[in-house]
């Protein structure tokens, strides 16, 4: 027999988690549930109809999020121009220096942002940077020449989604201190993205096969398909 935390023992009082909801009221039972110590962060859990072994079935993109994540972004560039980066806003900036500091083992950051031109040498940093997510790629919006852009869009809370190789996408999509409006925003902003993600190759009917909403510390609950039915 399967034994609960005392925190899903709770969160059942609130409501019945075999069951699905709307998104309103998906969000309302998410903010009855008792809250940690720290300022939790909300999450979006996808399963996709995709085949994961299908490398055209990939799904992954970014998407700004209307009341931000509410998470401080902390930004390196790659570039020959640093100062630009750094007047930008980034928190750190350079190209050989900065490239041996992050080969060094140095990962203190969310997110790396590099110049087309930069890329030809930052490609030698995939084997420290792609197993955890920090490669800059063009389809994510981090190799580009507008480093400005590149760096407010981030700061401002805008998130990357990726499949992972069960068909699974997790993506923040704000805090628990955030109004249900603010997240409501949110996360149909996130499911709008990844629905027009889908693959040109897909040619089922179930994209996005479920959904569920949850909290750092917090059970899921489910949300119903009429709500991504579209997709």
């Amino acid at each position: 027999m399967v034994k609960h935390s005392k925190r899903y023992r709770s969160a059942i009082k609130v409501a019945d988690l075999t069951k699905e909801f709307t998104l309103p009221e998906a969000v309302e039972i998410l903010t009855k549930f008792s809250k940690a110590k720290f300022d939790e962060t909300v999450e979006l859990s996808f399963r996709l109809g995709v085949d994961p072994a299908a490398g055209e079935q990939m799904v992954r993109g970014t998407t700004p999020l209307p009341n931000g994540s509410g998470k401080k972004i902390r930004v390196i560039v790659f570039t020959d121009s640093p100062e630009v980066a750094l007047k930008a806003g980034a928190d750190e900036a350079g190209l050989a220096d900065l490239m041996k500091k992050v080969s060094d083992g140095w990962l203190d950051f969310d997110v790396a942002i590099a110049t087309t031109e930069a890329m030809k040498q930052v490609r030698t940093l995939a084997r420290v940077l792609g197993p955890k997510g920090l490669m800059p790629n063009p389809k994510s919006g981090t190799v580009t020449d507008d480093v400005v852009a590149g760096i407010k869009a981030v700061k401002a809370g805008r998130v990357e989604f990726k499949m992972d190789k069960t068909a699974n996408i997790g993506v923040g999509v704000g805090k628990r201190s955030f109004t249900n409006d603010q997240i409501l925003e949110n996360v149909r902003a996130v499911v709008e993205a990844v629905g027009k993600a889908k693959p040109a190759s897909f040619k089922g009917s179930n994209f996005i096969k479920s959904l569920a909403i949850s909290s750092s510390m917090s059970p899921g609950v489910i949300i119903a398909s009429s709500e991504f039915s579209k997709y």
